[in-house]
Parts: C-alpha cells; sequence; structure tokens
C-alpha cells in the first residue's frame, strides 16, 4: 500500500513546490494585475455613478389639468385684433373695460347677466358718449315718472322725436344700480330666472323695453361681436 500512494504524495508535492516557485517569481506581475482589475472596476462605478446623478430616471409628466370651475374674466384684453378696430370699436372696447366688474357685480347681486347689462349700457349710451350719459350719469335712458321731483332729480332731453325727463345720477355706478332695479319690476320678472342672453335679449323686446323691433338683435350683435358673453362666467 505504501508503495503505491508515494508516487501521488511526490507528486502532489511537486506540484505544490512548482506553484510556490511559479507565485514567487512571478508576484510583481499578480499584483500590478489585480491593482489593475481593482482600479478598472472602480473607475467604472465611479462613472456609472456620475451618469445616474446627471441623468436621473425619468417620471411620466402629468398633464395639465383644467380648472373644473369657470374663471372669472378680466377685464385687461378683449378678443378684437387692435390692427382692425374703428374708432367704434376701441371706444366699446374702452367702455366694457371700464364697467365690466360693475356689470358682474350687479349679476352676482340682482341675477342679470353681465353680457346684457353691458350691451344695454353701450347701446343706450352711446358707448358713454351720450350727452345723457357724459352730463347726468343716466347709461340706460331710464325715464322719470314723478310728478314730485326735487331739483336735479332729472333733466329734460329729446327721446323719439319728442321731450321726457331722465333721472339724473351722481355716479355711472349710480346708474348701472338704478337699471338693475328697474329689471326686477314685474314685467321682466320671468327673465330673471334665465342665464342665455340670447333670451333675455329677445325677451326684453317682447316685454316692452324698447319700441324699437331690432333692439334684440342689437343686443345680441353687440355681445357677439365683442364676447360680451364671457363676462356672464364667475366663480
Amino acid at each position: 500500500m505504501l508503495s503505491l500512494k508515494l508516487p501521488s504524495i511526490l507528486k502532489i508535492k511537486s506540484t505544490i513546490f512548482f506553484t510556490i516557485n511559479w507565485l514567487q517569481d512571478n508576484w510583481t506581475n499578480i499584483f500590478l494585475s489585480s491593482l489593475l482589475i481593482y482600479l478598472l472596476v472602480s473607475k467604472n462605478i465611479t462613472v456609472q455613478l456620475s451618469l445616474n446623478n446627471q441623468f436621473p430616471p425619468t417620471t411620466k409628466s402629468q398633464p395639465n389639468k383644467r380648472p373644473t370651475k369657470a374663471i372669472k374674466p378680466t377685464t385687461a384684453s378683449l378678443p378684437i385684433g387692435s390692427a382692425n378696430l374703428t374708432f367704434a370699436q376701441k371706444e366699446q372696447i374702452t367702455y366694457v373695460k371700464r364697467f365690466a366688474r360693475v356689470a358682474q357685480g350687479e349679476m352676482q347681486k340682482f341675477g342679470i347677466p353681465a353680457s346684457i347689462t353691458l350691451a344695454q349700457g353701450l347701446l343706450e349710451s352711446n358707448a358713454g358718449k351720450s350727452p345723457l350719459a357724459s352730463e347726468k350719469n343716466n347709461h340706460f335712458g331710464i325715464k322719470c315718472f314723478s310728478k314730485k321731483c326735487k331739483k336735479g332729480h332729472c333733466s329734460n332731453f329729446s327721446d323719439d322725436s319728442h321731450k321726457d325727463f331722465f333721472r339724473n345720477y351722481n355716479t355711472a355706478w349710480e346708474s348701472y344700480r338704478a337699471h338693475s332695479e328697474f329689471l326686477q319690476g314685474n314685467r321682466y320678472k320671468h327673465l330673471l330666472q334665465e342665464t342665455n342672453y340670447k333670451v333675455w335679449a329677445n325677451g326684453l323686446v317682447e316685454a316692452g323695453y324698447a319700441t324699437d323691433q331690432s333692439y334684440g338683435r342689437k343686443l345680441i350683435n353687440l355681445i357677439e361681436s365683442l364676447e360680451l358673453y364671457r363676462y356672464d362666467e364667475i366663480i
């Protein structure tokens, strides 16, 4: 048995001796190779980390959500292109910018669409340029039917080829409030449940607000040409 195992033991010892000698002769090369591998691996990790920091993982962008409620329009601009405006249109836009918020306030309090109030003001006062509007602050042609007027309460102006007495107001706002209160009367009461400007425009004619049968169409044309219906939307 011993004679059979001896060659194997000698072979193993020889292999170990050879390996030790090889390692002793080549340890420098082994060390440098290991160091090189370590540097390469470390550099790769550093580069990868740098790239990850520079380009973080992308996430799906959320689409912009539109507000669910109507936004109160501003009076900063109107849709008509300034290059194509006539002088009359410029005056109309100036008037709307001046009184849009007043009309919206009256709408909230009394239920009259702001577009209707603005269109009536534009039409009745000639965009604030009529003598009745510019001198007496009466923007809606509201007449005085009192038989006991105090001095300064009303003025005599021509209307439809005859003389009539019209209310005087200290401010234009008073005229807007008087207009809102006037439309609370029984003749127009049925319109207060409506929000559609077309229904209002035609309803005013049917209720006898104006003798001009094209009055409703004139209001609608003003509302649509200037997009006054935007002012009917309030948060």
